[in-house]
């Protein structure tokens, strides 16, 4: 019996510590989070080496290391035609290899700035702004140019801003941007707009600023940000340089058309939309009428043409002020276009709203006798009609009650598009709410010059609501959205209404931009009254 009783016993104390000596392999839980970064043990060659002929360099770290988000944040200044292999990429190593695969130039100092793409294995705490930097002369360049980035449009900049130098010597043009890579370069990275352009030698620079979506250190207007200081730059220098970065508009121009339904072409666009015609070239198309829309969401014109035509292919001129070029194009067979009509806006509408339908045809013609707007009373309601052509938008002005239901009802014929086709009967629902919904506010100017346009936009800068101030320093905006909103003014300077744009090659500076501080978000019922002080 004790025999038995002490096997059993044995048997459960092998268990127990077997599962200790198991769990005891586990990774142990609890205690401090690493916070610090990995640090250089050697390198080799040794940073600042001058003289420098060597293709390899080997840096060497106290723990193992990997690359993160090495393409957003190395800089290699100047850059170097045949960019160099960094490893490890993607696994994790005591030292990072960097082999030179171009041919450096004489006499010149390079600098690789790796931003903050070193990090430990573990925890990714990063080696901060860890650059390495040689001459292949005597001498390492030590002078710096300095200044932070700012947005014309936007409160904050992007990141990641490439800054860059270029030699202001016989052989500049402006349009060295577009096409040559900069003699010096440096990154704002992710976290600042301020930088440094360091190791730089003494004589006079352009400087340039660029959001460089390619990464090619060239000038893409299509994709690129850019923004530049106006003049030359003599270095060395103690001068603090601020540059306004500005998306720029690029001239207007029609690009390949393509047929999308029967009698329908698609004429896309670049640039901000001028007044276009378009004429066919072609003595096989006779007395052809057409009609120009824009969609509302791209940058596209719509052609719309009739009769139907019965040849292969024509010439098209099209052209406006700034533009002319003729397509050769050729018809294909699609799908004929049907008349429907919408609401621009269903359902609620706000107090700055208006009363819209749309078609998916162009609109020929509008018999307001055979429509009628009633309210919830069945009282009916006076109404103003006005036509958008271009969007191909008819709107149907009233002045809106709160807590009110309109009942738009619509007979065959009211509408004749295009070509001739005529809708079927129609009945489009809309109501308001109270106005104690939406808020009101009064904004002060402090500082104004005029003219100005003053704007409610979202987070993502999106216009939600705008006045033109041209006289007075107050502006109103009533029965807005209980939202939050950001509160900003164009300084118009051209007075046309909207905001320009800054040119690189004509050397005009986008208008400037001013935000006020952050507003409360708007409530219910409630007036606000906000002294915008804007700066000189």
């Amino acid at each position: 019996m004790f025999i038995k009783s002490f096997r059993v016993y044995f048997v459960i104390l092998s268990a127990i510590l077997l599962a200790a000596g198991c769990a005891s392999r586990g990774r142990p839980s609890g205690g401090e989070k690493d916070v610090t970064p990995p640090e250089i043990t050697n390198e080799n060659p040794k940073n600042y080496s001058t003289n420098f002929r060597n293709r390899e360099i080997k840096i060497y770290f106290d723990e193992f290391v990997k690359l993160k988000d090495l393409q957003k944040q190395l800089i290699i200044s100047p850059p170097m035609d045949t960019p160099p292999v960094i490893t490890p990429l993607g696994t994790a190593s005591k030292y990072i290899t960097i082999k030179i695969k171009d041919t450096l130039a004489d006499n010149t100092t390079y600098a690789i700035n790796f931003g903050q793409s070193i990090v430990d294995n573990n925890e990714e705490n990063p080696y901060p702004y860890y650059r390495y930097v040689f001459s292949t002369g005597d001498t390492i360049d030590s002078l710096s140019v300095k200044g932070a980035v700012f947005d014309a449009e936007n409160r904050n900049a992007d990141p990641f801003i490439s800054v860059m130098l270029y030699e202001s010597d016989t052989t500049y043009t402006d349009s060295i941007v577009y096409k040559e890579k900069p003699k010096f370069v440096t990154n704002t990275l992710d976290s600042l707009t301020t930088f440094s352009i360091d190791n730089i030698k003494a004589g006079k620079y352009r400087l340039v600023a660029l959001k460089d979506e390619n990464a090619n250190f060239t000038y893409q207007p299509k994709t690129d940000k850019i923004g530049y200081y106006e003049g030359e730059i003599t270095v060395p220098t103690d001068a603090i340089y601020n540059i306004t970065l500005f998306k720029e508009t690029l001239d207007f121009k029609v690009l390949k058309p393509s047929q999308i339904a029967e009698q329908r072409i698609l004429f896309p666009f670049e640039g901000e939309l001028e007044n276009v015609e378009v004429e066919v070239q072609s003595d096989s198309i006779k007395n052809i009428e057409y009609r120009l829309t824009r969609d509302k969401e791209t940058d596209s014109l719509y052609y719309w043409y009739k009769p139907k035509v019965e040849v292969d292919s024509a010439l098209f001129l099209v052209k406006s002020e700034n533009f002319t070029e003729t397509f050769k194009y050729k018809f294909r067979n699609a799908d004929k276009d049907s008349l429907t009509i919408t609401a621009f806006k269903p359902g609620t509408l706000s107090f700055n709203d208006d009363i819209a339908l749309e078609a998916s045809t162009p609109f020929a013609k509008i018999d307001t006798t055979k429509i009628k707007l009633i309210d919830k009373d069945s009282v009916p309601v006076k109404y103003n009609v006005e036509f958008d052509e271009l969007y191909n938008r008819y709107k149907f002005k009233i002045d809106l009650k709160e807590t009110e239901k309109y009942k738009m009802e619509i007979l065959p014929s009211a509408f004749t598009d295009f070509y001739g086709e005529v809708n079927d009967t129609l009945n489009f629902s809309f109501n308001t709410r109270k106005k104690s919904d939406f808020g009101n506010i009064r904004v002060n100017l402090i500082n104004a010059k005029f003219p100005l346009i003053v704007q409610l936009i979202d987070d993502r800068g999106k216009v939600l609501y705008e006045q033109y101030a041209d006289t007075y320093p107050v502006v109103d905006f009533n029965d807005i959205e209980a939202r939050q909103y950001q509160l900003r003014a164009i300084f118009d300077t051209n007075k046309n209404g909207k905001y320009d744009s800054g040119n690189y090659l004509k050397k005009i500076q986008p208008e400037r931009v001013s935000y006020a501080e952050p507003i409360d978000p708007v409530r219910p019922n409630f007036d606000y009254i906000i002294e915008f002080i804007l700066k000189e």
